[in-house]
């Protein structure tokens, strides 16, 4: 039976949890409720729940847990260079922060950026802060999925690699402690979600891609 928490979060909550038993039975109670709070708080963060993975052709699910704060039109995208619809979706701390992928396909690029560590919601954490893009072929169609680091978050993980194949919905990263998500697709998909609307990683439905 597979342990619903991130393999990340492990060094964070195996620590805090022996301290947390340690000052308990050492007769330091406040000092083991302040290291229990931080245990509760870093297991709730690196929860790692399954998901139905919907299925359908052209299919696309967001990549992460969040609010969608914004749907614009790129002239440029950070990679190709071409007009893509983004939908930037924000995570605070109590989403569950692994990530997904939008659709399936190959990894045909990874991109990571070092930047700075604004407010992920800021739209100037799209070009300032430290980010991590992949480049996903999926038949005939690109699509880009960004991790950006926020105000809080200090680590972008991304377990994917250059040449890998991925299911819709599989799990190929996290941030840790808040952050952001962004998804390219060509212009022309058809969108199914509004800015404010709450989604879950890997089972909303954002997009249909364009069939020809």
């Amino acid at each position: 039976m597979r342990l619903p928490i991130a393999k990340d979060g492990l060094r964070f909550i195996l620590p805090l949890g022996a301290l947390t038993l340690g000052f308990w039975f050492m007769g330091f109670p406040w000092v083991a409720g302040f290291f229990g709070l931080g245990f509760l708080f870093v297991t709730n963060f690196f929860r790692d729940p399954e998901r139905p993975i919907p299925s359908g052709d052209n299919v696309v699910v967001s990549p992460a847990d969040g609010k969608v704060v914004a749907i614009v039109e790129e002239e440029k995208d950070p990679i190709l260079g071409e007009t893509f619809t983004r939908i930037s979706i924000f995570l605070n701390v109590f989403n569950v922060h692994v990530n997904r992928m939008p659709v399936a396909g190959n990894i045909e690029k990874i991109q990571y950026n070092r930047g700075k560590f604004l407010n992920a919601s800021n739209h100037k954490a799209s070009l300032d802060n430290e980010q991590n893009i992949l480049l996903i072929q999926h038949g005939n169609v690109k699509v880009l999925v960004r991790q950006i680091a926020g105000l809080i978050a200090r680590r972008i993980v991304c377990w994917a690699k250059e040449n890998q194949t991925f299911e819709r919905g599989e799990r190929f990263g996290l941030i840790r402690f808040g952050s952001r998500a962004d998804v390219f697709l060509p212009k022309n998909s058809r969108l199914e979600i509004k800015i404010g609307d709450i989604v879950k990683g890997g089972s909303s439905i954002i997009a249909y891609l364009p069939t020809d």
